[in-house]
Formats: structure tokens, sequence, C-alpha cells
């Protein structure tokens, strides 16, 4: 050639400036980084000390207390299930859609879609709430809210009525 090169150096120039091409600069970059982040050491998750939790017989009137306020735990009952519903205070504490149901049986509530106080139980030493009533419609919306529970928290007690020989023992 006449500067001195031969005919054989022009095609490695062009190799060599497809190769550093912006998209391969990018393509290789991508790859590089998703090479760290799969292989990258992670830290250790910690989790937040609790007290541990004893499973117990609540009444109506001993479930009460624990609606939120004050820090204390947020319980509601299901069906005869008490569940440690704290986890989503945002929706079950004070100020939250469902705070209503706190420290009470949700069982009427949830079943009928309804967060009125008139689904709850008035007086917290008479009877459970038997649940007669409910069609089948609102029985089948009850079952799924209590599989919902029991996949999300923790069932932490029973309800029992007040006077009931379980009451009595505190077991």
């Amino acid at each position: 050639m006449a500067n001195g090169g031969d005919a054989s150096d022009v095609p490695q120039l062009a190799h060599v400036s497809q190769a550093a091409a912006p998209i391969n600069l990018i393509l290789l970059l991508l790859f590089v980084f998703m090479i760290y982040m799969k292989f990258r050491p992670t830290l250790p998750i910690i989790h937040p000390q609790r007290k541990p939790t004893v499973f117990r017989t609540f009444t109506p009137r001993t479930l009460l207390p624990f609606n939120g306020i004050s820090g204390s735990p947020v319980y509601l009952a299901v069906n005869g299930r008490v569940f440690d519903v704290s986890a989503g205070r945002n929706f079950y504490g004070p100020g939250g859609p469902y705070a209503n149901f706190a420290g009470r049986d949700a069982s009427r509530g949830l079943a009928c879609g309804s967060f009125d106080e008139s689904m709850l139980t008035k007086d917290l030493d008479g009877p459970l709430d038997t649940l007669q009533g409910l069609g089948a419609e609102e029985t089948e919306a009850l079952r799924g809210w209590e599989e919902r529970f029991q996949e999300k928290y923790l069932v932490v007690g029973k309800l029992v009525p007040v006077g009931s020989p379980e009451a009595e023992s505190g077991l």
C-alpha cells in the first residue's frame, strides 16, 4: 500500500472498531453487572427479637385489650381462633380500615363484608356468636378469610365463652 501498510491491516482495524462499538460495551457491562448481582455477598437478615407467644384461651373480655392501642399487640378472632395480626397493624390497628375488629371476634363482620359496629358482639360476658343466619355465600367468605389468616398470621389462642371450664382454667 502507499503509506507503508499492507492490505491485511485494513480488516483487522475494522474488526477492532466493531468490537469497541458502544452497544457491545453496554452489553458487556450489563453482563458483568448481572454476574456481580448473582454472586455478590449478601448481609444476613436480622429479624427483630420478639417475646415468645404462648397459646392461650381468651374470652371476649380478655381479648378486648389486644386492640393495638398503646402499643399492645393486635389480636382478632375468626371462627374461634385468635390470630396475632400485629404484622398488619396498618389494617387492623388503630386508624386502620379493620380497626373495629381488633381485640374482638371478627367472624360475622368478615363473613358479611361489613365493618359496622353492629356486626360485633355487644355483650362481652354473653355467649359467643354462633354465626346462625349466615348464608352459603357468607359462610364461604368466612372460610376464605380464615384460610388467609392461617397462611399469614400466627394463631395465638382460641376464643371461648365466659364461664366455660376452659375460660376458668386459662389454658
